[in-house]
This record gives C-alpha cells, sequence and structure tokens, in this order.
C-alpha cells in the first residue's frame, strides 16, 4: 500500500441513556455478556429502570472516527438489582424481525394481508426516536467529541471515560 493511504474500518458504538438523561458508553462485549448471561452483569446505576440504547456504527479512518454511518435505538429493561431482563430485549428484538420480513411473505389477497398486532406491539415496544439534539449528542460522542461516561458493573458509580 502506498505510503499515506487511508485505511477505513467500522465500528460499533453502543450508548444507554439513563432515565436521569445520562449517556454512558457500554462496551459491544459487555452487552453480549448481559445477553448471554444477565444474571453476571448487574448494574447498581440502572436498578428498576426502563433505559434507551442508541447502537451505532461508525466509519474510522486511520483509526479516528469520521462520521456514523448507521444508528439503530432500542429499550431495555433492567430489575431492581440492575441486570437486564434479556427476554424481553429477544423477544423485541425478534418482532422487529418479523415485522419487517411480515410484508414480504404476506399473499396479495385482502385477508392474507394481515399481520399479527401482537408482534407489532412487541415490537414497537422495543423502539424509540431520539430528539435532534440527543441525536446530536450521540453522535458527538459516537465520534469522540465530547466525553462521556463509560457503564460499570461494580457497585461503583460509573465513571468518566478516558480519551
Amino acid at each position: 500500500m502506498k505510503s499515506g493511504a487511508e485505511i477505513m474500518n467500522l465500528s460499533s458504538r453502543r450508548f444507554l441513556i439513563a432515565q436521569d438523561g445520562v449517556l454512558y458508553r457500554l462496551a459491544d462485549t459487555t452487552f453480549n455478556r448481559m445477553l448471554r448471561n444477565p444474571d453476571s452483569q448487574a448494574f447498581p446505576v440502572l436498578a428498576g429502570q426502563r433505559v434507551r440504547m442508541a447502537s451505532l456504527i461508525v466509519e474510522l479512518i486511520c483509526g479516528a472516527p469520521v462520521r456514523v454511518v448507521r444508528s439503530t435505538f432500542a429499550t431495555l429493561s433492567f430489575d431492581d438489582d440492575g441486570r437486564m431482563d434479556s427476554g424481553i430485549f429477544t423477544r423485541q428484538q425478534w418482532a422487529l424481525a418479523e415485522s419487517a420480513v411480515d410484508p414480504a411473505l404476506v399473499g396479495t389477497k385482502h385477508d392474507e394481508k394481515v399481520l399479527d398486532a401482537a408482534t407489532r406491539f412487541i415490537a414497537q415496544g422495543g423502539r424509540w426516536r431520539p430528539s435532534a439534539s440527543l441525536a446530536r449528542t450521540i453522535n458527538e460522542a459516537a465520534l469522540e467529541q465530547v466525553d462521556c461516561r463509560r457503564l460499570l458493573r461494580t457497585r461503583r458509580v460509573a465513571e468518566p471515560a478516558r480519551a
């Protein structure tokens, strides 16, 4: 490769927005552990809350974040001990996938176009849209233009991220 050539990569960034509006960066490995074994991943700062999650794909050039390529939004529920209810999240994600696929699989007759309303209701419960201001803050955090706290699973309060 030529000297000075720009190398482009993609990076996943995940953020949680607590009910008090605090933005936390959540490592993908931690989130995956939360899904696989929620009992081992307690976050007291989120105990008893339903929080919003933003998942972003960021373009990197030579390791530096330059733009947000994609963003999706979901909600997570935490029990009184700060453990995520992975069952609710998984049902919502499957319902979202099913609602996206259903229109392609439905026949052309009128009575065949009726979709399961329960699936749509479950899927809707896991979605949200940020305000323009919050979307800007999330993007700035994903591009490392502003600091945000990292979510810690210890009994300590979450600490600011180090650049």
